[in-house]
C-alpha cells in the first residue's frame, strides 16, 4: 500500500486565511470572457483539443459569464470559424442548454439535440449549421461556476450524419474541463500571492 502524504495548513498562513479569500472574489469577480485565452498556457489549450480530438468533436468551446451574468459568452473556440465566435457569439442565461448547464451546474450529454425544444438554435441559424450532438459541462474559476465547456457534432442543414456522444465522452470532456480549471486557480492564486516558482 502507497504511503499517504500528510501535508496540513501552516498556522501562519491561516491569519491571512480572510484576506487571500477577499482577493480571489475579486479576482474572480474581474475575469470576463475577453480575459480568457490570457489566463490560458498552450498546456491548457493542448488539454482541452486532446480532449475535443478524443470523442470526435467537430469543435469545442468555453463559454463565460459576461460582466453582467446576464449572458454566455465564448471565450474560446477550436472550431474554423473562431475569429467569428469568439467574443461575438452570446447566449441569454434565460434560454438554451448552456444555461441550463450553468443554473444547475450539471453536466449534459444528448444525442439528436436539434430535437430538443431547450436547445437554443442561436448559433445554428447564425452560422448555417446543425447541432445534431452535444455535450456541455459545468467550469469553475475560484470555486465557482462561470460559465461551461460544450463540444458538438455539427453538420449541414439537410445532411444528417447520425453522430453520437457517450458518456464515456462525456467524461472526457469533465475531466479536461477541470484538469484546466485548476491550472488557472493555481496560476491566479501564484499571481494573487506573489510565488514565482524557480
Amino acid at each position: 500500500m502507497a504511503a499517504r502524504p500528510n501535508f496540513v495548513a501552516d498556522e501562519r498562513f491561516l491569519a491571512l486565511r480572510s484576506a487571500l479569500d477577499e482577493r480571489l472574489g475579486q479576482v474572480r469577480a474581474s475575469i470576463r470572457p475577453e480575459l480568457f485565452a490570457g489566463l490560458c498556457t498552450p498546456v491548457m489549450l493542448r488539454v482541452l483539443g486532446d480532449a475535443l480530438q478524443k470523442v470526435g468533436a467537430s469543435e469545442g468551446s468555453v463559454w463565460l459569464l459576461d460582466e453582467n451574468r446576464q449572458n454566455l459568452v465564448i471565450a474560446y473556440n477550436t472550431g474554423p470559424r473562431a475569429a467569428e465566435i469568439v467574443g461575438k457569439v452570446k447566449q441569454p442565461l434565460t434560454e438554451g442548454i448552456v444555461s441550463m448547464v450553468v443554473a444547475s451546474e450539471q453536466s449534459f450529454v444528448e444525442n439528436e439535440v436539434y430535437k430538443n425544444r431547450q436547445h437554443s438554435k442561436l448559433v445554428d441559424r447564425q452560422f448555417d449549421q446543425v447541432t445534431e450532438a452535444m455535450i456541455v459541462v459545468p467550469f469553475y474559476l475560484l470555486k465557482h461556476c462561470r460559465g461551461v465547456v460544450s463540444c458538438v457534432h455539427l453538420s449541414e442543414p439537410g445532411e444528417i450524419t447520425g453522430a453520437k456522444f457517450t458518456n464515456a465522452n462525456l467524461g472526457v470532456i469533465q475531466l479536461a474541463a477541470a484538469v484546466i480549471s485548476d491550472l488557472i486557480d493555481y496560476r491566479l492564486l501564484r499571481v494573487t500571492v506573489g510565488w514565482k516558482p524557480e
